[in-house]
């Protein structure tokens, strides 16, 4: 029998002093304005003994706080990254493939070696620690097609307290046999998610994801049975693929002739709600976004991936116009970086590929409150709002002797020139400490 997972200790009243930065709603794409930007430098974030955020203010607090001064820093809520391979760290940077032969190539061989169940447990510590140390504190991550990789990320998270959302990860047809859920067996499939749910969904801070890698290595029948496992059991979410490239669009075109679209195969299957996070979304048309704002289903948007396997350039304003909802991703392994501020530096240069400027407060909320809020999870992480749970990361304004004169000559700017600056030139080195529900899990080394 699964044992309760154990109440949390007490914890001594904690007092961070910090430039603090979050949102308290959406802010306009193109030249950036403060409308819905919170600024406050030089305050104090209070998180009492259950890891919430208590209050936040300009003076020092008593004497029975811990203080923490990190004064000359800035504090914002934890990176939510909303698509993100564990398995694939040992592939990162691998070079000379698009998207289907990436697959084949290093994808699918990274991921036959979690059926061990010892390397999906050491590779688990290790991408939950990876992420806190580059500044993401919830993540929305596919697991392999084993049971047992689900297992082990539901637990690392569990361990380090943090918000995780995953599932086995669903293939039956056009992967390795070693990757493959037995096509005439649907029932195999389903039982092993539904025992995954059972173990983990709503325990702690886990939620479970129904998993389709893409249309392409599902049969209808398994997708079917996805969409199933959705209306069974509340609050589940969705993960999968959309439109990265246009080859795969063609080849979903070809299984799925019935289909308006790639994104109508999903819909048609019953696979989209509030609670579905589809990634890269690059070659949809006007009735796709359409459709996505009409479901509540979001576009978790992979810069750095697309970039590195040539796969497109995102139309975030037609996002906008359309009105459906976009976070940001770091895609690893296709991505090149776990660091959302390098996922958001390249998401710049995708927007001024296509002509357009995306400014640092659309960018830093789609990574924050945005994508908490887009999660159902705005209640619970995403801004310093008191009640929220600290789920914070302090980050040093510049590393280095250029970025450190560029920041120099930026705090004599308006502040969205300072933050800008500080979103193009930083890396995880910036991170100076990742709190989970304000436990310090990741503190960066004095050098």
């Amino acid at each position: 029998m699964l044992k309760p997972m154990p109440m949390p200790m007490p914890m001594p009243k904690t007092a961070i002093r910090a430039d603090l930065l979050d949102f308290t709603a959406a802010p306009s794409w193109g030249s950036p304005s403060d409308h819905g930007v919170r600024w406050r430098p030089d305050h104090w974030l209070l998180i009492d003994e259950q890891g919430r955020i208590a209050a936040v203010q300009p003076e020092a607090p008593c004497a029975d706080w811990q203080q923490q001064d990190h004064r000359g820093r800035l504090l914002l809520p934890g990176f939510i990254d909303t698509h993100v391979h564990a398995p694939q760290l040992d592939v990162i940077g691998s070079w000379g493939a698009g998207l289907l032969d990436w697959l084949q190539t290093y994808t699918f061989p990274a991921e036959q070696r979690m059926a061990d169940v010892a390397v999906a447990r050491e590779t688990a510590a290790l991408f939950t620690d990876a992420l806190l140390a580059h500044g993401t504190t919830a993540a929305l991550v596919f697991a392999t097609v084993h049971a047992h990789s689900a297992d082990a990320l539901f637990e690392a998270a569990a361990q380090r307290g943090m918000r995780l959302i995953t599932g086995k990860v669903l293939m039956d047809r056009h992967a390795p046999a070693a990757l493959s859920d037995d096509s005439h067996d649907v029932a195999n499939a389903e039982r092993a998610c539904e025992a995954l749910i059972g173990r983990w969904h709503g325990r702690g801070r886990n939620a479970y994801a129904v998993t389709v890698r893409f249309a392409v290595t599902s049969t209808p029948a398994q997708l079917a049975m996805a969409a199933a496992l959705g209306r069974r059991h509340a609050g589940l979410y969705l993960q999968t693929h959309v439109a990265e490239t246009q080859a795969e669009a063609a080849w979903v075109a070809q299984l799925f002739p019935e289909a308006r679209s790639y994104l109508d195969v999903y819909d048609r299957a019953g696979l989209l709600h509030e609670r579905a996070v589809l990634a890269h979304g690059i070659w949809l048309d006007a009735q796709d976004r359409a459709r996505l704002h009409d479901t509540g289903a979001q576009i978790a948007h992979c810069p750095t991936s697309n970039l590195f396997l040539g796969s497109g350039l995102f139309d975030w304003p037609a996002a906008i116009a359309a009105g459906h909802r976009v976070s940001v991703a770091s895609d690893v392994g296709g991505g090149t970086s776990l660091n959302l501020l390098r996922t958001l530096a390249e998401a710049y240069k995708v927007q001024a590929l296509r002509g357009d400027k995306l400014n640092a407060w659309v960018a830093l909320h789609a990574a924050t409150r945005g994508a908490a809020v887009g999660l159902g999870l705005g209640h619970e992480i995403g801004t310093l709002e008191p009640g929220r749970l600290a789920d914070v990361v302090v980050w040093d304004w510049a590393h280095g002797p250029v970025a450190t004169q560029r920041d120099t000559v930026a705090r004599a700017q308006p502040l969205h020139a300072r933050v800008f600056a500080w979103m193009m030139l930083g890396d995880e080195r910036y991170v100076v400490a990742s709190y989970v529900a304000g436990v310090p899990r990741f503190q960066r080394k004095v050098d």
